[in-house]
């Protein structure tokens, strides 16, 4: 009897593998995807501290405005903690945080009775119960200071944007199965609160989100699928709108980060990290339309591959940044660790033909 389950067992294992199907080269999705044009960093960040992984992960930014060349980068190792650094790239503190994976800040919010800049994590140390790590970031010494964490919700942390509608401070924590939940802050006393006030849902796996102050508009991207946009205020409807399909051709799967160009009252535009072919993607706030394609490459300084996450601000940030300044993770940095690229807005904006 044997001798005839052990062959049949192999016929299913064979037609298992089979039925498994095989990844698209990165040079195939470039091929077939829509051209893209091409920018160089003029920057870039020391490499992270954990080496040979999947580290580096998502960066946010904070602008000095009374002096825009000290401005200051806070960016996630997913296995270590957060890391500050300045706009020349070299590292001004290390935190030891855990598994924190995607990273936000906000000016002007109230801490412990003072006005300050507070930074939010996506905190997956416990992979069942997501939480809010919230920190503050000194401007004077770069430094980060731990507040506290606040629950986000069963599931795992992936993401995580801030936002402020006429409630208050809300924190939209991305789990890892499409979970949504909008947390209102309050770090005003001594210890940090946080409260589930709603939850929307994607069907699979998202992670990238940003949220435009301006209209209330939160930008999720669901990796397999494409980006989304919902309704940011807390009494919203928590029915999404799909802006555009991860179809292979302007966005190509995984859709990863997503960042703001907010320009005017309301238009500008919303990037989201192509990672299936090593591109960004342009998309105008004012009606959802495709705008163009770019990828960071090779130039003075390396350019970005397999990019999670993504930040942009547009600003004086000194004369190498005069307009805005976008950052991507770079997935494979030469042979060091993992880091972030640092790209000039202008650069992009005159590559894609967009208004200067």
């Amino acid at each position: 009897m044997t001798r005839y389950i052990l062959p049949f067992a192999s016929l299913l294992a064979l037609a298992a593998c089979a039925s498994v199907p095989k990844e698209v080269p990165v040079e195939v999705r470039i091929a077939n995807a829509t051209p893209a044009v091409n920018v160089t960093a003029r920057g870039e960040t020391t490499p992270v501290g954990t080496p040979n992984a999947d580290a580096a992960d998502d960066p946010a930014i904070w602008r000095n405005a009374a002096n825009p060349a000290q401005s200051l980068i806070v960016g996630t190792d997913k296995k270590a903690g957060l890391y500050v650094y300045g706009l020349d790239g070299k590292t001004r503190d290390f935190l030891d945080a855990g598994r924190v994976n995607n990273v936000d800040l906000k000016d002007g919010v109230a801490i412990n009775g003072t006005q300050g800049i507070l930074v939010a994590a996506s905190d997956r140390n416990d992979v069942a119960n997501a939480k809010i790590a919230l920190f503050r970031l000194d401007p004077a010494t770069a430094k980060l200071t731990t507040l506290g964490k606040v629950d986000g919700g069963k599931g795992e942390a992936y993401g995580i944007c801030l936002g402020r509608d006429e409630t208050g401070l809300s924190a939209f924590i991305v789990l890892k199965d499409g979970t949504i939940n909008q947390v209102a802050i309050d770090a005003s006393g001594a210890t940090p609160t946080g409260r589930i006030v709603r939850t929307m849902k994607l069907g699979t796996q998202s992670e990238g989100c940003a949220v435009d102050d301006r209209t209330h508009i939160l930008y999720v991207a669901e990796e397999d699928v494409g980006l989304w946009r919902f309704d940011a205020r807390a009494a919203g409807s928590t029915t999404p709108t799909k802006i555009a399909a991860a179809d292979g051709k302007n966005l190509v799967m995984d859709a990863e980060g997503v960042a703001i160009a907010p320009i005017g009252e309301k238009d500008g535009y919303v990037l989201v990290s192509s990672q299936g072919d090593n591109a960004y993607v342009a998309y105008r706030l004012s009606d959802d339309s495709y705008v163009g394609r770019f990828r960071i490459v090779d130039g003075a300084i390396g350019g970005s591959e397999e990019t999670d996450g993504i930040e942009l601000m547009l600003g004086d940030f000194g004369p190498t940044y005069p307009r805005g300044l976008f950052i991507a993770q770079d997935g494979h940095n030469a042979t060091a660790a993992q880091n972030f690229k640092l790209v000039a807005w202008d650069d992009i904006a005159r590559a894609l033909g967009l208004p200067q």
